[in-house]
């Protein structure tokens, strides 16, 4: 019994250690990813900063701010909900954590009795309201860990698209926004209609202390801002995809250290029930050998004693 116990035991062993090695190549592999996930993230800082000031620039140009994508709805009926999840799990609370706050959201607005709209970005937000059959207007997988410039544009184009057809009175973004590799928070932002704030100051209006930088605009600032502010859009939502990229990274690197040490005690949990298995394994093979040594030694006084007891008569 305690033989068999112990074949269990290794076996189990042997397969936390395989899993450990899984876990300890994942968290390396996630930890070197979120270095170039920071950087991507710092690196679109000044593009987004940028392209801020100029669509301020142009408004205080004469750029027309009567623009569709800045024109708040009289009537907010439906809301589009744009929640940015990962591809793949095994990264902790990170999709439970987006998803949760999109279903709050999707509750204030059920409550105000609006309408939703759920565009989903990654597979693990696909699957889970595709199972609870939540309606998806659009689904966009299989960049969440590396995303790329192309892949906001088309994510903002269908935004867009449903703003300005009329689809869409409001579109709120859900994603993790990275603060640092240990923390990160949820966070939900109106994306569309932008804030009129967009397009007021700038350098272009003059300051307080006199005239500011005179800029020429070929075409007129309208038409510029017209085909800006679409551009803006896709910044934001390119932005939340980088921020999103290092938090799963950040989120996945600190759940495979957990399992590796979970692992490593398990491992050490384990080690010492079979050796305590092991060790009882011995001791009842120790006392099997001395109960049969005492059973043939009492065999032979007893015959000895029958011997002396029972004398041969001589000839």
């Amino acid at each position: 019994m305690a033989g068999g116990q112990e074949r269990i035991l290794k076996r189990r062993i042997a397969s936390v250690q395989s899993t450990k090695k899984i876990t300890r190549a994942m968290e390396l592999i996630a930890a070197s990813r979120i270095v170039k996930a920071q950087q991507a993230v710092q690196a679109a800082g000044p593009y987004s900063e940028h392209i801020t000031e100029v669509v301020r620039d142009l408004g205080a140009a004469g750029g027309s701010v009567d623009s569709p994508l800045l024109a708040p709805r009289d009537e907010i009926r439906r809301v589009a909900h744009l929640v940015v999840t990962a591809d793949r799990g095994l990264c902790g609370a990170y999709n439970s954590s987006v998803i949760r706050a999109a279903e709050g959201s999707l509750r204030e607005q059920a409550d105000l009795g609006r309408d939703y709209a759920l565009v989903v970005v990654g597979r693990k937000a696909e699957s889970y309201f595709r199972y609870r059959d939540f309606r998806l207007d659009a689904v966009f997988t299989g960049f969440t860990d590396r995303p790329t410039y192309e892949d906001a544009r088309k994510i903002g184009r269908e935004v867009t698209r449903g703003f300005l057809a009329g689809e869409y009175d409001m579109v709120e973004l859900v994603y993790t926004r990275f603060l640092s590799a240990g923390s990160q928070e949820v966070v939900r932002r109106p994306l569309v209609p932008l804030e009129q704030e967009v397009v007021e100051g700038g350098d272009a209006r003059p300051g307080a202390e006199g005239v500011g930088p005179t800029y020429e605009f070929e075409p007129s600032p309208a038409a510029i801002l017209d085909s800006l502010l679409p551009r803006y859009v896709e910044a934001r939502i390119y932005a939340a995809l980088l921020n999103a990229a290092a938090s799963e990274h950040a989120a996945r690197q600190r759940a495979m250290k957990s399992a590796t040490d979970n692992a490593d005690d398990l491992i050490i949990s384990l080690t010492r029930v079979m050796n305590r298995a092991r060790q009882d394994a011995i001791t009842t093979e120790i006392m099997e050998i001395v109960g049969g040594a005492e059973a043939l030694r009492a065999g032979k006084d007893s015959d000895h004693d029958s011997a002396d007891s029972h004398p041969r008569s001589s000839a």
